[in-house]
């Protein structure tokens, strides 16, 4: 286990969060969202990279080296970052990775290491798809006595939110909810269960290469749940996981709740990371509940000049993609 990096210097951030590669301000908190790769921001990838490998290693995951930073981030046609920001601590929030599988990038996806793709998925559904992975919130804005820290998930959100407005072609969230091996198997069991219940891939969209044996053919978990509907058998789930002392995992907790139609594909482990357990996930953008879509969409800085910040944000991906081609072709 290698020993994490220090903190990357706050005047080498700052002079990276420019303003064209700010996205939003947040709803609550005073936070700010920034997107940009890790080819125009290194100071910030770094500085992602050691809060990342802090905040994984803590829950029980992470990749045990001095900071978490891969191939995904770095590469040519790699992954976007998006991050929120406090301006008043000067300190990285929590983040998203992300690419636009709107555009033809010539490369294989993070989650096609761990998932099989079926050929409807890769026809109907991945080029109308953004890819989301390695959700974070740093420790600090994990602690319950941060009064900020109340609204750190919520600011992700807002980021996602901001995603969704600057690329209207988007239909569909793709990406991983993670547990760690901590997590007791009897209540991660129950949960699974219940999201394949409440969930399923009836089309059979996504499967695991390699997916984890669950043994939810136990006729307990069928047992278990008693109720007439889904809010009745939320309840029993939030019930029994805390008879196991355990909670339900806040972003698998926010996804059950931001959509009817979401599907959740296989669980796997990664073994590159620490041996968390990944649940593949879809959500129909469309099919979010509303009160939702536009609390985290809705923002009156979209007003003035939206159309500028969508042009702006196409701009930088063509550019991204033409340099990519570019390279490539020399």
């Amino acid at each position: 286990m290698e020993a994490i990096i220090p903190p990357v210097e706050r005047e080498l951030l700052r002079a990276e969060l420019t303003p064209e590669r700010k996205a939003r301000d947040t709803k609550k908190a005073g936070n700010e969202i920034y997107i940009f790769s890790a080819a125009e921001c290194p100071s910030l990838m770094r500085e992602i990279g050691r809060l990342r490998e802090i905040a994984f290693r803590g829950a029980g995951g992470g990749t045990g080296k001095e900071l978490d930073i891969d191939a995904e981030d770095l590469a040519e046609d790699g992954y976007y970052q998006l991050i929120v920001w406090d301006p008043a601590a000067e300190e990285i929030v929590g983040g998203y990775r992300f690419i636009i599988c709107t555009d033809e990038y010539p490369r294989h996806l993070s989650t096609e290491h761990y998932f099989r793709f079926s050929d409807k998925f890769r026809r109907k559904y991945l080029p109308r798809t953004i890819e989301l992975g390695r959700s974070f919130v740093q420790p600090s804005y994990q602690a319950r006595g941060n009064a900020k820290s109340i609204y750190a998930l919520d600011n992700l959100w807002d980021g996602l939110g901001a995603l969704i407005v600057l690329d209207p072609r988007a239909k569909y969230l793709f990406g991983k909810v993670t547990m760690y091996t901590t997590y007791k198997a009897v209540a991660r069991n129950a949960l699974i269960w219940f999201l394949r219940r409440y969930f399923p891939d009836r089309d059979n969209l996504v499967e695991g290469i390699h997916p984890l044996r669950l043994d939810l053919d136990d006729p307990y978990y069928e047992q278990l749940f008693t109720g007439q509907t889904y809010q009745e058998n939320y309840r029993i789930l939030i019930q029994k996981i805390r008879e196991f002392n355990e909670n339900i995992p806040p972003l698998i907790n926010a996804y059950m709740n931001l959509s009817p139609t979401m599907r959740v594909f296989d669980t796997v482990s990664n073994p590159d990371f620490g041996g968390v357990e990944e649940t593949g996930i879809l959500v129909t953008i469309r099919d979010i509940y509303p009160e939702k879509r536009e609390r985290y969409t809705r923002w009156l800085g979209w007003q003035a000049n939206l159309q500028y910040r969508r042009e702006l944000f196409r701009k930088r991906v063509r550019e991204h993609l033409d340099r990519i081609k570019k390279r490539k072709g020399e």
